[in-house]
């Protein structure tokens, strides 16, 4: 008996500054993956060694941000991009999609997001609508979303998504937090949204005294000049706080620049050590004593499952509102403790490292199941469509 061929997924990523979007559909598309169906991630951001498992990569020319506004885009040489640059892409990603004729079409994060990306992905959901067998036609978004200011976006968003969105997933937990509260015009499409808990990386392994990240107090941050000042304010931290015979383990991002790397590497410390993020850095959450990171939702969910004490600092520049509101729910329920980026300093940090030490690891109950459910969820509509 001959066996059904796998469902096949489509899914449009497209990360700006960070690569919190990307890790992000890495970790659901290895998820999807496993779980029998053939999945395809088409980015459009710069190329980021990540373990995308079973799932084929197919890579865009690469736009990203040059402010934290996200008011100009440029290419891969950082020229800006034009109209004969958009319209190649655009045609690329069409030929994607023909190529692959997809049963589920997933857009990241748009169109509550990547209004930019308008020029492909309109002329995208089109040929997915007129296709003679139409996938699904799924948004995926995390638990809060950046607040609109500009009069009549909220209502783009919405006849985008009565108009070519069957499904509205939301990576998140509404115990926590719920859609609503960070994009109130939920009534008018609640029909079509469905929450599947947090997205996690499980991957990480527990492990003994002599495991990676074992009785360390592992520091990370982005890209940026506010993760690396991060990075160097724990440094400084270290020996202010009760921590200070315990190795500091400083994970600098891929995308910092070589001359910044270097540059952490010489001001370390003794007890302190500087290396690039590593594959195995859930595997170091799950065996830390202490976790000190920005308030980004893959890092903050790692934590959240590795069940580690934590002290975040939330990101709160341009635009951004997520990070901070996000850490502030969960201080509340004594996930974990919130130093304020803005006037931070090596005393203020390791006060807050200190009351950390002081209380006990986390045990929430927050739904971090949610790479399963979608799963469960993509495979129950696929059978009803059919």
């Amino acid at each position: 008996m001959d066996q059904k061929p796998a469902p096949k997924i489509l899914f449009y990523v497209q990360h700006l500054l960070g690569i919190g979007h990307l890790r992000r559909t890495a970790t659901l598309s290895r998820n999807l993956a496993r779980n029998g169906f053939d999945v395809t991630i088409v980015s459009g951001g710069h190329k980021i060694e990540i373990d995308f498992g079973e799932a084929k990569i197919r890579q865009l020319p690469a736009t990203r941000a040059t402010d934290l506004f996200f008011k100009q885009l440029v290419d891969e040489d950082g020229n800006d991009i034009d109209d004969t640059w958009r319209q190649n892409r655009s045609n690329e990603l069409l030929h994607i999609y023909h190529e692959v004729q997809p049963d589920i079409l997933i857009t990241e994060l748009f169109p509550f997001g990547r209004r930019q990306m308008r020029f492909e992905l309109l002329p995208l959901l089109d040929a997915a609508k007129a296709s003679e067998n139409p996938p699904l036609i799924i948004s995926s978004v995390r638990d809060i979303l950046v607040a609109q200011t500009k009069p009549g976006r909220n209502d783009e968003m919405l006849a985008l998504v009565e108009t070519y969105f069957d499904r509205v997933i939301v990576h998140g937990d509404p115990e926590l937090i719920s859609l609503d509260k960070t994009f109130p015009h939920t009534k008018r499409i609640s029909d079509k949204i469905i929450y599947t808990g947090y997205v996690v990386d499980r991957t990480g392994i527990k492990g003994d005294d002599s495991a990676p990240g074992s009785n360390e107090v592992i520091v990370s941050s982005g890209g940026g000049a506010v993760g690396t000042d991060l990075l160097k304010t724990a440094m400084q931290a270290r020996a202010l706080s009760k921590a200070k015979n315990m190795t500091w383990r400083m994970m600098v991002g891929t995308t910092v620049d070589e001359s910044i790397y270097t540059e952490l590497c010489e001001l370390a410390p003794e007890g302190v050590i500087v290396e690039r993020a590593r594959k195995d850095f859930t595997t170091l959450l799950m065996n830390c004593a202490l976790s000190i990171s920005q308030g980004g939702y893959n890092t903050v969910m790692e934590i959240l499952h590795a069940k580690c004490r934590a002290v975040i600092v939330p990101y709160a520049g341009g635009v951004e509102t997520e990070q901070t509101l996000r850490a502030e729910l969960l201080a509340r329920r004594g996930v974990l403790q919130i130093a304020d980026e803005d006037g931070l300093d090596p005393i203020k940090l390791a006060k807050k490292v200190d009351v950390a030490f002081a209380g006990e690891p986390s045990s929430a109950n927050i739904d971090v199941d949610g790479a399963q459910k979608t799963v469960t969820l993509l495979k129950q509509w696929l059978a009803a469509k059919k």
